[in-house]
């Protein structure tokens, strides 16, 4: 097992660096630069690129971007002038972060709920129920909801703030906006996960020994159903606590979601590696994280690789 860690551990170092080289090649692909769109002298120009190393070869940039990595150091930004990139994710990612972190609880514990009781409920009136809270979270866009909850909760019914990030009454409708997609698909996957694990064999063998229903479901269908559902929250946890766009534009909170869009409309180098590197870093460690969970979840996979080391 420690074995296996490792190795995952060095894959995630190298797949890091992979995402390194291709954002630096694809962001210098693209023409134009950083003061294209600025009406400024070239003698002006020169310095500013002089200032941000823009003036030295390719090669050095990347050279220069590979140490400064190293040193967790991801330089200024360009657009936002006289303030680090580390700085601006540090400010700003512990806001998106909270938000996230209230989207996922609400998404997880209500769509994995859902989805255990449509499945003990298969083709009646709360499966039903299931179903169409799923479909109509999958199929309304974040954005839509947002909307209809400030009109409705915010506008109408005076009940929520509408907008702006001061107290924990100011996230519960973006919070909500955010949540729902996540969890119409926590809902979708746990009811077919709890429906393909409640027919197995081993299912009907724990119902002959006499076993109750609560350990039944609990004991030997979530604990093996809920595999599927660990597979995607690494990922989904990366993505959704660094931030959107969309819903942080609309509720006015200040978080790292529109600097991915921003730096790259802007030209802003360090602001687009700087939140790539910080993204893709977050992303594979949850990744990492889910595969070592696996094995305390299901000890047979754990004992499984542990055969191949």
């Amino acid at each position: 097992m420690s074995r296996y860690v490792l190795r995952r551990f060095v894959l995630m170092i190298l797949s890091l660096w992979v995402i390194v080289t291709a954002t630096f090649l694809l962001m210098n692909a693209v023409p134009g630069g950083p003061f294209t769109s600025v009406k400024l002298t070239p003698l002006v120009e020169k310095q500013l690129e002089r200032k941000y190393g823009l003036d030295k070869p390719k090669w050095q940039q990347y050279i220069t971007l590979l140490k400064n990595l190293c040193r967790f150091d991801l330089g200024l930004s360009i657009r936002e002038r006289g303030r680090s990139v580390n700085d601006i994710i540090r400010n700003t990612f512990p806001v998106s972060a909270l938000l996230g972190v209230e989207a996922l609880v609400f998404a997880v514990t209500v769509g994995l709920t859902l989805g255990i009781i449509a499945s003990l409920h298969r083709g009646k009136a709360l499966d039903y129920t299931a179903i169409i809270i799923a479909i109509v979270g999958v199929s309304i866009p974040n954005f839509v909801v947002a909307s209809v909850l400030q009109y409705v909760a915010g506008y109408k019914l005076n009940l929520l703030p509408i907008a702006r990030w001061e107290s924990f009454k100011h996230t519960i409708l973006p919070a909500f906006a955010l949540g729902l997609g996540t969890l119409a698909t926590m809902t979708r996957m746990m009811r077919s996960s709890m429906l393909e694990v409640l027919s197995q064999d081993y299912i009907r063998t724990a119902k002959a020994k006499g076993l109750s229903s609560a350990q039944i479901v609990w004991r030997h269908g979530v604990r093996n159903a809920i595999l599927p559902i660990v597979t995607i929250l690494g990922p989904l946890i990366a993505s959704i606590t660094t931030g959107t766009l969309v819903i942080e534009r609309m509720f006015g909170i200040p978080g790292l979601g529109k600097y991915f869009v921003e730096s790259i409309y802007n030209r802003d180098y360090p602001m687009i590696m700087g939140t790539t590197v910080f993204y893709s870093a977050l992303l594979l460690f949850m990744t990492f994280v889910v595969d070592i969970a696996y094995g305390l979840i299901d000890p047979r996979i754990r004992i499984a690789r542990g055969k191949g080391d």
